[in-house]
């Protein structure tokens, strides 16, 4: 097989093995009774064991009055908790309750004998270079993001405008 069509059936490979985690994560998310979204914001906290609401926000992408009612969602079912933060008094710091870190894992635990069954399968060459190729493939995914984002924001702002400026009567005065 040619390089080129490598490169391509690689590129397919991982837009379906994305494909399958968003969809891994909505039939969790049923079972849990939350949404994708919230799903992430668990995985998230599952990676840094504790993070401010802000930081979540930022992390997400999400904005604050969003994040507050994921919090929300995530308090309500039992899997995070909203704690005083030890370094700001002000502040507040979330981290998964001990039902979450009891209840995740359990749903989780097949999948990860499976890739883990599935990864012990190459050589450590190999995996050397598949980990090269996800930890880059996830540098890309956050530059695009925020291109997207960036694109984005610009489109908003240009139509705010744009709204703006259609609403505004001539100026009849002689």
């Amino acid at each position: 097989m040619r390089k080129r069509e490598l490169v391509k059936q690689v590129v397919r490979a991982e837009r379906e093995s994305t494909i399958g985690a968003v969809l891994f994560h909505q039939a969790v998310g049923e079972v849990l009774g939350v949404n994708v979204t919230d799903m992430k914001c668990l995985d998230i906290m599952s990676l840094r064991s504790s993070a401010s609401p802000s930081q979540l926000a930022a992390l997400t992408g999400l904005s604050t009055g969003s994040t507050t009612a994921m919090l929300d969602r995530l308090e309500k079912r039992r899997l995070i908790a909203r704690r005083p933060n030890p370094r700001d008094r002000r502040g507040r710091t979330v981290v998964l309750t001990a039902y979450a870190m009891k209840t995740l894992p359990a749903l989780f635990q097949s999948l990860a004998a499976a890739k883990e069954a599935l990864a012990a399968r190459y050589t450590e060459g190999e995996l050397r270079i598949v980990a090269d190729f996800l930890a880059k493939a996830t540098v890309v995914w956050n530059d695009e993001r925020e291109r997207v984002r960036s694109v984005s924001g610009k489109r908003r702002r240009r139509s705010q405008r744009s709204s703006t400026q259609s609403v505004r009567t001539p100026d009849t005065s002689v």
